[in-house]
């Protein structure tokens, strides 16, 4: 298997590097879980009603979706140093701000919508799959790529464990301020750690032309002509329609738990807790093992049916434990979609533009979140928890149908 050549890779070499940006991206999730943990507690003791948690939301979704596909430019034109470097200053930047809004002393609720802002450049995630796809061969890609998912899996149940034991007893500031010193450790590993550039040479050096300027960073018509690549657009439709039902789900999901489910905050935690553990074991075990038997286009085809049965199963289910057995469909569909794809994606375009591309598959889950409050409240409110499992289900129908007629490759994506 040939591994690209990427310039130096340091003391550390290809593997520490990896290596290294696993633990890094872990921590980023880590400390992003615990800030969700304590984000409504927050904004109750600083008197927000329910619609303006909302705007809150919305606005950390909205500068995500803006700041992604510009954030993967950067990445490409700077290099995996500078990116990820950024992205954990923009955190510790929110992380300092929401810590500041805990003050007494200060104006709360403007600090806290301010701690907002940092979000366009906060994208770890993304950056370390650059990383990894840089440092990885083809063949290898999606298993590296899986392994992400596992660091995620590590984080949710950390941060929000973390989250909730360090504000309860050490104070609703407390995890703000553990995760801005968590974020800088972060920014100076990156710094120290990380190569300048993971590319190879030849590739850094077709990005800038001899003699011609850099592009710049917010050419969105460069931006936009790669989504449109013919290679490029099918991959990405699948991507975002397949899995939008299910994000509406996990999105209206706090209210489903206590409304539907009847849990209570501790029972909901411990069912967050098990989808970790489901994704860690996906993620980190299954996906690598299947990725080697069977071709990318296979492995997208079932997940895409994995949605449809779990979808039918979430519009006849009428109790929490009908939903403990489709977890496991649900999180082997959402992973492999989401690993496959983002694979898929990255040998779709050119070297250069990989970052940009993992920023475009990084605005996914921002965009459900950003319509996803509404549109979701809209729908239970008139139809009932049923009414997304049957919209899953018509939704991945249909795309099943296209691909069945119409394959994404005319040969096997499998990677040679």
């Amino acid at each position: 298997m040939s591994v690209q050549n990427p310039g130096n890779m340091g003391a550390l070499g290809r593997r520490g590097v990896i290596a290294l940006t696993y633990v890094l991206a872990t921590l980023e999730l880590t400390c992003l879980f615990m800030q969700f943990s304590i984000i409504p507690y927050l904004s109750r003791t600083l008197g927000l009603d329910s619609i303006t948690f909302g705007y809150l939301q919305t606005t950390f979704g909205l500068l995500q979706l803006l700041g992604g596909p510009v954030f993967g430019r950067f990445a490409d034109q700077r290099g995996a140093r500078v990116a990820l470097s950024l992205s954990f200053l923009a955190a510790s930047a929110l992380y300092l701000l929401l810590a500041a809004s805990c003050s007494p002393a200060l104006p709360g609720p403007l600090l806290l919508f301010a701690s907002r802002l940092p979000a366009a450049l906060m994208h770890t995630l993304p950056a370390a799959q650059m990383v990894i796809t840089d440092l990885t061969g083809p063949t290898e890609r999606p298993k590296a790529l899986g392994r992400l998912g596992l660091c995620f899996g590590v984080a949710m149940i950390f941060g929000s464990l973390l989250g909730g034991t360090l504000s309860t007893a050490y104070g609703i500031q407390c995890p703000a301020i553990v995760a801005l010193i968590t974020t800088l450790l972060g920014a100076g590993l990156s710094v120290t750690c990380i190569p300048a550039n993971t590319k190879e040479t030849s590739v850094t050096a077709q990005s800038t032309p001899q003699g011609g300027a850099k592009a710049s960073v917010f050419d969105l018509k460069a931006i936009t002509r790669l989504l449109l690549l013919p290679e490029v657009l099918p991959i990405f439709l699948v991507k975002v329609i397949s899995g939008f039902p299910s994000g509406l789900f996990i999105v209206m999901f706090s209210i489903i738990s206590m409304d539907f489910f009847q849990l209570e905050a501790a029972q909901a935690g411990y069912l967050m807790s098990f989808s970790g553990v489901l994704q860690m074991v996906v993620q980190g075990l299954v996906i690598g093992r299947l990725s080697i038997r069977f071709s990318e286009e296979a492995l997208l085809r079932a997940s895409v049916v994995a949605f449809t049965v779990v979808g039918l199963g979430m519009a006849l289910m009428s109790n929490v434990l009908h939903f403990c057995f489709l977890m496991p469909g649900l999180m082997f569909s959402l992973c492999t979609l989401n690993v496959v794809t983002d694979s898929m994606l990255t040998k779709a375009v050119s070297a250069s533009d990989t970052g940009t591309m993992l920023g475009l598959c990084a605005s996914v889950l921002p965009l459900t979140r950003t319509v996803g409050p509404t549109l979701g409240g809209l729908l239970y409110h008139h139809f009932g928890v049923s009414v997304f499992g049957s919209i899953q289900l018509g939704v991945n129908l249909l795309v099943l149908l296209v691909l069945w007629r119409k394959p994404l490759s005319k040969k096997e994506n499998k990677a040679q």
